[in-house]
């Protein structure tokens, strides 16, 4: 008598009701998880790009307090055995919060394949994990608007394959590297580790 009564009496049911719905995942709530503070994605990758293996959108502010790592590679370079070290950093220091993206491009005429042959290649070839964008300008009046970002915040746009910038965990450039850089190169791993080890 006691449980019918206390099913039946409105404000009991409004409770019960309110209790069930707080441990259901709802879409909003759901999505909650996911989403961003609102401001909290800085201008360096505020961005979004096709994934280069099956083109699905990536919006890069998912990489929001992270050290990222930004390259634009190709297939056919002297320095193309790079994206060897570019994996190793990657699968080094990944947990901790390094991205390495790399940006496919064929403007210095060494990236002439399609994008299928470009991620067939660096996964089989390299063992690529690390997140690769579609095939794109980096440099002059046509470079993606990341890259036109991180020229005009440089002062400096790729002068060739393999070119580096760096961004800070506050969204900041923090530097460029020329091709010559390689992945495991003292000055850049030990920047890589202390930006790794600052607070946002």
């Amino acid at each position: 008598m006691f449980r019918r009564s206390l099913i039946t009496h409105p404000l009991a049911f409004a409770a019960v009701a309110f209790a069930a719905s707080a441990l259901l995942p709802s879409p909003a709530r759901a999505a909650d998880k996911t989403a961003a503070p609102a401001g909290a994605c800085p201008a360096s990758l505020n961005f979004t790009f096709p994934r280069l293996q099956d083109e699905a959108p990536q919006n890069l502010c998912q990489y929001a307090g992270k050290v990222v790592l930004v390259v634009n590679t190709a297939s056919y370079c002297g320095f193309t055995p790079q994206y060897e070290g570019l994996e190793a950093l990657h699968a080094k220091y990944n947990a901790r919060g390094l991205v390495v993206l790399g940006f496919p491009s064929n403007d210095f005429s060494q990236e002439p394949g399609s994008e299928k042959q470009i991620a067939d290649f660096c996964y089989n070839t390299y063992g690529v994990k690390f997140p690769m964008l579609g095939k794109s300008h980096v440099r002059g009046s046509d470079a993606n608007p990341m890259y036109a970002l991180l020229a005009k915040q440089t002062g400096t746009a790729p002068r060739w394959n393999f070119y580096k910038y760096l961004i800070g965990r506050d969204g900041k450039v923090v530097a460029s590297y020329d091709s010559r850089t390689k992945p495991q190169d003292k000055e850049l791993v030990a920047k890589i580790e202390s930006l790794l080890g600052a607070q946002r």
